[in-house]
């Protein structure tokens, strides 16, 4: 039976169920279509599950700290499966909870494929059609393929693969040292898997901080992570194992070698790149692509760039009434935009087809969406970096608090990192922050609402932290910025 919508949304991830709970907050009559699970990639294969391993990581890390208080820890038994299985069930309860929150709120869930048969109908598997007054597409994204690497998840992993996975590898090449890459590359390093991480740019978390990066990167090493910068892999090949094993013993297995060349033949570091590494299994973590086909959003007239769906002010396409958000337009493929990005995106509609005030904001502030990689050390950013002022000729002066100054970071065995502000020498005003260290994830947030509230260094030096806390470090950085630094 047909029914007619305010709002039919194309995907159940982070940006279609917030926009489509936030629509029927405003009163409209909502419906999502998903071809999935509910929570899309993030919830399901992305950003819960590895989350969850993380944690399981961290547990096994802290074992040697066990040990260095007489505690005998024996890790012979140590088995992935299980933390795999925490990640999973973690994974399956927050999609339920999903579900049960479009239920809560009236929104009605359709499963299927969707594709646009008008501007004001979809059909779901080509035959059940959804009416509607406006639609939102937010089908998200998938793992980028590299020339020569083709997924076939068991020699060759996508970020989805390494997630499904029930056993590590006993050795594993990670090409991309950017968030995905790291945050995958700590488990499987915590769990014992050789690893060699290769990077076309010159170094590690190439967007972050290079100051911070390099802390990063630094405890990585002090793990036995190898790093390769300044390469590309060109491709692969399999290597027999040795069958020479003396009769009754199984013969080793077969491995892979991958061939490698400087990304730069004549930059200083291209000397250092091998011909080539033998591993025994691939992750390709060199970004992610828009999922904007099948869709028919071409015969509607909607512009299409490397992918990507153009669209204007609240996420609006060149169609009318038909509005695109998270990782399906050009803006950082992460959840919390395409949640963001769905908000605004519906309190739009709402207005048109409700007379409500129009809403003020049109798009996401780039300046204030927040950076994360989950790794240990963690790392988190917003806004301007010292190098992309320098860059672009901003005004700016930085300075960072180490971590080695606060009182918590020290008697939690966690001196390593900083709190970095990059701000206007003139007007105080913050146009950009790094925190990398314990909890930087969380305590970035301070900085973040300092910028988006408009306050100054000066309102978040005197603001009274409690002591001892991580958040200190931020208290410190906007002292040391206007020369109050106490503890430097």
């Amino acid at each position: 039976m047909e029914t007619e919508y305010d709002v039919a949304i194309i995907g159940a991830g982070p940006g279609g169920y917030v926009a489509a709970i936030r629509a029927a907050q405003l009163g409209l009559k909502a419906c999502v279509i998903e071809k999935d699970k509910p929570g899309g990639v993030c919830l399901n294969i992305g950003c819960i599950p590895s989350k969850s391993l993380i944690h399981q990581a961290g547990i096994v890390a802290g074992a040697e700290a066990l040990r260095a208080l007489g505690a005998q820890v024996d890790l012979s038994a140590l088995d992935y499966g299980k933390a795999f299985a925490a990640s999973r069930k973690a994974a399956e309860r927050l999609s339920k909870g999903v579900q049960f929150l479009l239920k809560k709120n009236k929104v009605d869930y359709r499963t299927g494929t969707a594709r646009f048969a008008s501007a004001r109908e979809l059909l779901i598997d080509g035959s059940d059609p959804v009416r509607a007054k406006a639609f939102i597409v937010a089908t998200g994204s998938r793992p980028r393929a590299l020339a020569g690497f083709d997924f076939d998840e068991r020699t060759v992993l996508s970020s989805t693969g390494a997630l499904m996975l029930e056993t590590v590898p006993k050795r594993a090449v990670i090409l991309g040292a950017g968030a995905i890459g790291m945050e995958i590359g700590y488990v499987w390093n915590a769990f014992g898997t050789e690893l060699t991480i290769v990077e076309a740019m010159d170094r590690a978390l190439p967007i972050e901080d290079a100051e911070a990066a390099a802390v990063v990167r630094k405890s990585f090493e002090s793990r036995g992570v190898k790093f390769i910068t300044g390469a590309m892999a060109t491709g692969f090949e399999s290597v027999p194992g040795n069958t020479s094993q003396p009769s009754g013993q199984a013969s080793d297995p077969a491995s892979i070698r991958v061939a490698l060349k400087p990304a730069k033949p004549g930059a200083p570091e291209a000397a250092a790149v091998p011909a080539s590494l033998e591993t025994d299994a691939i992750l390709v973590a060199v970004g992610r692509v828009p999922n904007s086909g099948g869709l028919g959003l071409e015969e509607l007239g909607i512009r299409l760039e490397r992918g990507f769906i153009h669209t204007g002010d609240w996420y609006e396409t060149s169609a009318e009434g038909i509005y695109a958000i998270g990782d399906v337009v050009a803006t950082p493929l992460l959840a919390h935009v395409a949640s963001k990005e769905g908000e605004i995106a519906v309190e739009r509609i709402a207005h048109l087809l409700r007379g409500t005030p129009l809403p003020a904001e049109r798009r996401v502030d780039l300046s204030t969406i927040p950076s994360a990689v989950y790794c240990e050390p963690e790392l988190a950013s917003f806004g301007l970096s010292a190098e992309k002022a320098e860059a672009n000729g901003t005004r700016h002066a930085v300075y960072s608090f180490p971590f080695r100054g606060v009182g918590k970071a020290v008697a939690i065995e966690r001196p390593e990192g900083f709190a970095k502000i990059v701000h206007d020498p003139r007007t105080g005003e913050i146009l950009g922050a790094t925190i990398v260290g314990e909890r930087a994830t969380d305590v970035i947030h301070e900085l973040l609402l300092a910028r988006k509230a408009e306050l100054t260094l000066e309102d978040v030096a005197d603001l009274m932290h409690a002591h001892p806390t991580i958040a200190e470090a931020v208290m410190e950085a906007a002292k040391g910025s206007l020369g109050r630094a106490v503890h430097a």
